[in-house]
């Protein structure tokens, strides 16, 4: 059965695989000792697409001086063999030049959001003051490993610290990301009494807790916003709240956060613009908040 499934690859493989002259193979043979009439003889194949091996050795074969190139057919053949090739796709070369340099920004952009920075726009204020909304900020996506794509495995894992904005799917709705903090580590005892947050029997100092009087009337009427507890965080996972104490859905509703989906830390402001209704609000400048851009969280 594993020998049939390695077959199997191999004339999928063999699909995308073609053989190819090119200027850089001709400079390569040189380097080799290539006698110069050999080079002659392999440079009138140049740039012809083979898509076959067997199909390229037969024209190595026709060529003159075939006796030194078929002594060196493992070389050639080597040097030629290609995977994928966009110019066999794409044979106006300008318009290819194109193709490669978009593909190659696509997949920059992807290593780059996957395992260094992430953008994230904060459409509500469940973290005000210290986030605001229409903050555009950077996340440090290797802050607490390096993440395997698709997959919760991170490779050189790095603890999280109480009080540092993490990013995870929202437990509601894994398709969204939430940004909350991370107040409490596993095994802390987490409780609210009167909006005052205790870890462990004690007070603990949260200077960045934001209690907005306008929303107090909805912190009132919704159940263990400003009381809650007290409960321990379990093993493996953390517990999160918004800075925005009484406008914000976070771990008092429900839960806990596993710390192998935490994605990220949130480091900085990129960018920031105070939402505006319609499609002329670009050009309110007053609506730029210039002075948070490149603020550090904290």
């Amino acid at each position: 059965m594993e020998e049939d499934n390695y077959f199997l690859k191999i004339a999928m493989l063999s699909k995308f695989t073609s053989y190819k002259i090119s200027q850089k193979s001709i400079a390569r043979f040189r380097k080799k000792g290539f006698s110069e009439s050999a080079l002659d003889s392999l440079s009138t194949l140049e740039e012809k697409f083979f898509p076959s091996s067997e199909i390229f050795i037969t024209q190595l074969k026709n060529l003159p001086n075939n006796a030194e190139i078929l002594e060196q057919e493992r070389v050639i053949l080597k040097s030629a063999r290609g995977y994928f090739r966009m110019d066999r796709l794409i044979t106006h070369k300008t318009t290819r030049e194109w193709v490669e340099a978009l593909i190659f920004a696509l997949v920059v952009a992807m290593v780059v959001r996957t395992f260094l920075f992430a953008p994230f726009r904060i459409p509500s204020g469940s973290m005000k003051n210290t986030i605001q909304i229409g903050d555009q900020i950077f996340a440090k996506m290797y802050a607490y490993g390096i993440p395997l794509p698709f997959t919760d495995i991170k490779f050189f894992s790095q603890p999280i610290q109480r009080g540092d904005i993490v990013i995870f799917p929202a437990p509601p709705d894994p398709s969204i990301d939430f940004i909350k903090r991370a107040v409490a580590l596993a095994g802390d005892t987490v409780e609210l009494k009167n909006d005052q947050l205790y870890l462990n029997g004690k007070e603990h100092e949260e200077p960045y807790a934001f209690f907005d009087p306008a929303s107090r009337y909805i912190a009132i009427h919704t159940p263990d916003v400003s009381n809650f507890g007290p409960i321990t965080v379990p093993q493996g996972h953390i517990f999160t709240m918004g800075d925005n104490r009484y406008n914000s859905h976070d771990g008092r509703f429900w839960g806990f956060v596993k710390i192998e989906k935490v994605k990220g830390k949130g480091e900085i402001v990129y960018w920031s613009k105070e939402p505006r209704d319609g499609l002329l609000g670009i050009f309110e400048f007053d609506s730029y908040r210039f002075g948070r851009i490149f603020h550090f969280l904290e």
